[in-house]
């Protein structure tokens, strides 16, 4: 009991924020606004995308006319300003008509936020209005082929030379990779551990960058991947993102959003489970009548919408917590994704169930929903990972 009041004592946020669970008029406006979007430009489209290893960049650009490849980049840099809770919404909405697609515009609004976060007047004059209209598009270059879940192990190495830092090394499992503009690299600048690791904006145009062969995946079709290889490739030392030394403290604070996003394309994957297993057992008739009078398949309903209902609710008051700066923010949005995407694939995995033998088939989105939802599990951090940090922070905090 006391560890829990010494946890309580510490949180920042207001009593009025950390209970809403309402969304206000604004919020409800930008969540139509994607639905909208999503319903009109994506759900008709996604599964000819998957099929077709597809990537929509057609769509993924006329996303930013609605602000959403600068969505918590600053007013004043040209985004539009947004919280961590409306990013969410926005993702959410678009990952009901596509998870892929909305994971990679995700990808895309973390790396437009650190430079615009981080970087100083010329990296983002050069780079930020590109990004905000999405004439160019960018990626975020961690993990590497020997350091995934160790990401302050990485070995891409960035030798100062005068006004510009040499780059040699390579990053792996690279969304948008051999396709986007700009890459958003973690290199290293100093010594071994985190304190020796700077961020860099990279070309991919610069001489000495080149990319792997895209990656056959199990899901996330509707998006290009590759690894990024960088062979002495010059930068020049505008390019950097913060201080020499400061791009651990960037990687880790641009993750804790993206690990919200990643959470929110779950629950818009589940929810469409949802939604789709509502209307088969509705009309799938088995022993004289629709499969939805059976009191098994309520019970398995019921279970789905309770644990999407739940991960929702702590998604969006960590999404709170990440906007406001709240002390447990870091622990929130691990444990919120580490929750989201656990109910979310197993709410897929149920939905899939209901349907039988169709939903193992192309011809329905079950099997689609399944094979994208998956990874969710793996990146932005492990969900062991997120077990670690929640554990970590759960130690800090009680100090």
């Amino acid at each position: 009991m006391a560890v829990v009041l010494r946890y309580e004592q510490r949180s920042t946020l207001t009593e009025a924020v950390a209970m809403q669970f309402e969304l206000n008029t604004d919020q409800r406006a930008i969540q139509e606004a994607a639905a909208r979007f999503t319903a009109e430009a994506i759900t008709p489209h996604a599964a000819r995308w998957d099929e077709e290893h597809h990537y929509p960049k057609d769509v993924v650009q006329a996303a930013a006319a609605l602000g959403f490849g600068a969505i918590y980049v600053s007013e004043a840099s040209g985004g539009i300003g947004l919280g961590r809770l409306e990013a969410a919404l926005i993702m959410e909405a678009m990952a009901y008509g596509c998870p892929s697609t909305s994971a990679f515009i995700s990808i895309h609004n973390m790396a437009a936020w650190m430079i615009d976060a981080y970087g100083g007047l010329a990296v983002k004059d050069r780079y930020l209005p590109a990004l905000v209209s999405m004439d160019q598009i960018a990626s975020y270059c961690l993990t590497e082929p020997g350091a995934g879940s160790d990401a302050a192990a990485l070995k891409t190495r960035a030798i100062r030379d005068g006004d510009h830092f040499v780059v040699s090394g390579s990053k792996a499992f690279i969304s948008g990779g051999g396709v986007n503009d700009l890459y958003v690299t973690m290199v290293r600048t100093g010594g071994e551990g985190p304190k020796g690791i700077s961020c860099l904006v990279i070309e991919k145009d610069m001489p000495g960058v080149s990319f792997g062969a895209q990656e056959r995946k199990m899901g996330w079709r509707s998006q290009p991947t590759a690894q990024v290889n960088f062979d002495g490739v010059r930068v020049p030392v505008d390019n950097l993102v913060g201080s020499e030394g400061q791009g651990f403290a960037i990687a880790m604070a641009g993750l804790d959003g993206g690990r919200l996003n990643i959470g929110a394309c779950s629950l818009g994957g589940a929810q469409r489970a949802l939604d789709e297993a509502l209307a088969y057992t509705r009309q799938r008739v088995q022993f004289g009548k629709a499969i939805a009078d059976f009191q098994a398949t309520q019970f398995k309903l019921a279970d789905m919408v309770t644990d999407l209902a739940a991960a929702r609710a702590l998604l969006y008051q960590a999404a709170v917590k990440v906007t406001e700066g709240a002390p447990d923010k870091t622990m929130f949005a691990a444990m919120a994704k580490r929750f989201a995407t656990d109910a979310g694939m197993s709410i897929v995995d149920r939905g899939l169930q209901l349907f039988g033998g169709y939903g193992y088939l192309q011809d329905f989105p079950m099997e689609r929903l399944f094979r994208d939802l998956r990874v969710h599990q793996i990146l932005e951090g492990t969900n062991e990972i997120m077990r670690m940090i929640t554990a970590r922070e759960l130690y800090r905090l009680s100090n």
